[in-house]
């Protein structure tokens, strides 16, 4: 993956933030909760319903939407995210419908990180971390992330890819890029300030 913030179809600058969904997207425990919390603190409309509540894993939140879960099979929902940020892991992308228009900012981060993140968090609630190994769930993630992107290329559907360790180490010039791709005077020193260098935890070995 890039080490570093891509554009890979750039937006359009004309076009109203009303007139697309705003996806943040990545796997899960890939900084996604961190970035709808950064649009959050820099008042973008922000899709979510509080159903799921800020943890040990997630203090500051999860910024999520119950209804996103069903996208496979249920999309009528997807009205009410026009206008607005909201979050979707990356399996779910695929089923993004034809008829809405989108930008999507890709969080992206080292997989031996988002593998050990996830094994803490299953920890905690006591659960199993199924019968894959490490190796084996890495790979079919990095093919998922891999089809995904190419699917949205394939859409020509504007995509910024945010990696989460240059966010932590490169607040302002992350939140500058966010803004630059939606096209929107948001407040970059408030959508800095909302990243939580703390919660990098599960860094990887170098």
């Amino acid at each position: 993956m890039s080490s570093r913030a891509q554009s890979v179809t750039p937006p359009e600058g004309t076009q109203n933030r009303n007139e697309f969904v705003t996806v943040v997207s990545g796997l899960p425990r890939s900084g996604t909760s961190m970035l709808m919390q950064m649009l959050a603190a820099a008042d973008y409309p922000c899709l979510t319903d509080g159903v799921r509540k800020a943890d040990a894993d997630n203090p500051h939140g999860y910024f999520e939407y119950e209804q996103v879960k069903r996208l496979r099979r249920d999309c009528a929902w997807m009205p009410e995210a026009k206008g607005k940020a909201v979050k979707i892991i990356v399996q779910l992308i695929p089923f993004l419908p034809s008829q809405f228009s989108y930008r999507v900012i890709f969080m992206e981060r080292n997989i031996r990180e988002v593998l050990a993140s996830q094994r803490k968090m299953l920890q905690r609630q006591g659960k199993s971390g199924g019968n894959l190994s490490d190796v084996e769930l890495g790979k079919i993630f990095e093919r998922q992330v891999c089809e995904v992107k190419r699917g949205l290329a394939q859409r020509n559907i504007p995509m910024l890819g945010v990696p989460y360790s240059e966010a932590l180490q490169r607040p302002v010039e992350i939140a500058e890029k966010v803004q630059a791709f939606l096209g929107e005077d948001l407040d970059v020193c408030a959508m800095a300030a909302a990243i939580d260098p703390n919660l990098y935890r599960q860094r990887r070995e170098r």
